[in-house]
């Protein structure tokens, strides 16, 4: 079998039935692939996310089994555990690792498939596009552009610039950093070389990275962009959601520190652990919170602005200086979530 693709999930059936229906509908030979799904933990009463293995039973029932997809349901341990786990099951020699909240195009695992095999043999991770799915005209905002078109979440925008600008090929490296797993392929034998995720690291940030700079290994296995396998992003981000996120980010970041001090401190260029990197990160809370709220106040006003507000030949740079202006903010957030995780320790 050439390729397993590997989907944690847990308490989004719909979009997750949206992904599975996609993918039924690829244009390589079902025999050629399979699909595994774990359900990773059990929701607030202790009950099974039943809705996850209903949608795709229900996929196979209309599909009339001509795709192989399974579900597995596991205790929670978070997404990179979950996909270890999958892992165990899996029989094709390349692994597709997805979101369950993308739109795969048709020619998703083909063209992953392609890119593997005219490497002739060399392994490599191949990182496909993630455009996000747009609002519904009427309801896109200038913040639904800003997630789009900046690096608020991702770096495709960087990337795709170095690319224009003739500075990075198809043979470019692009280093661990930019190995998301939102669209990510490998072979996998390298995955179990490196014995998978590190189950140490709960988040669903940074345990991708941790697991990427293992398997990239100095170059060896190089992260190269191929725009051409695409899955859309279906996950549209909210002021309050993107800060929440950048809050969870640094307490995971002092979990990171803890399981991979070395990854980490590649990462951000300093021990975020050490008692003076959290004595300065209190101190900055608190200086710096009155600016952090006012800065929250018009941040979170962008998400009343139409999107076209800024259209017209200066819109990147208007895009860029906003990205700019939230930047405080957005580190302010961060070390905020780092101290909280500290004295919860």
């Amino acid at each position: 079998m050439d390729i397993t693709v590997l989907i944690p999930t847990f308490g989004r059936a719909r979009k997750l039935a949206r992904c599975l229906a996609r993918l039924a509908h690829q244009d390589l030979d079902h025999s050629r692939f399979e699909v595994l799904v774990g359900v990773d933990g059990r929701d607030e009463a202790n009950e099974p996310d039943d809705e996850a293995a209903q949608a795709v039973h229900a996929l196979a029932s209309t599909s009339a089994g001509a795709m192989r997809a399974v579900v597995h349901e596991f205790d929670h341990a978070g997404p990179g555990a979950t996909r270890n786990r999958l892992a165990r099951h899996a029989r094709g020699r390349l692994l597709l690792l997805l979101n369950d909240d993308v739109l795969p195009e048709t020619d998703l695992l083909s063209t992953h498939l392609k890119a593997h095999d005219d490497r002739r043999g060399r392994a490599a991770m191949i990182l496909g596009a993630a455009p996000w799915v747009r609002p519904t005209e009427g309801e896109d905002t200038l913040f639904d552009r800003l997630v789009r078109e900046t690096s608020m979440i991702f770096f495709y925008d960087r990337m795709h610039a170095a690319i224009d600008a003739g500075q990075a090929g198809p043979e470019h490296d692009w280093g661990y950093r930019h190995a998301w797993t939102l669209n990510l392929s490998l072979p996998r034998a390298d995955f179990e070389r490196v014995g998978g995720f590190d189950e140490r690291l709960t988040f669903a940030c940074y345990e991708d990275l941790e697991f990427a700079r293992r398997v990239h290994d100095g170059g060896r296995v190089p992260v190269l962009y191929r725009p051409a396998c695409i899955a859309h992003h279906d996950h549209r981000i909210t002021p309050e959601s993107y800060l929440a996120r950048e809050r969870v980010m640094g307490g995971a970041a002092l979990q990171l520190a803890a399981a991979a001090p070395g990854c980490a401190a590649e990462i951000f260029g300093r021990d975020i652990a050490s008692a003076e990197e959290l004595a300065y990160s209190r101190e900055f809370v608190k200086r710096e919170q009155p600016l952090a709220e006012r800065l929250r106040r018009s941040f979170g006003a962008l998400a009343a602005v139409p999107a076209g507000s800024v259209d017209g030949p200066h819109s990147t740079v208007l895009l860029n200086a906003l990205y700019e202006h939230h930047l405080p903010l957005k580190r302010w957030t961060w070390r905020a979530g780092l101290v909280e995780a500290r004295e919860r320790r």
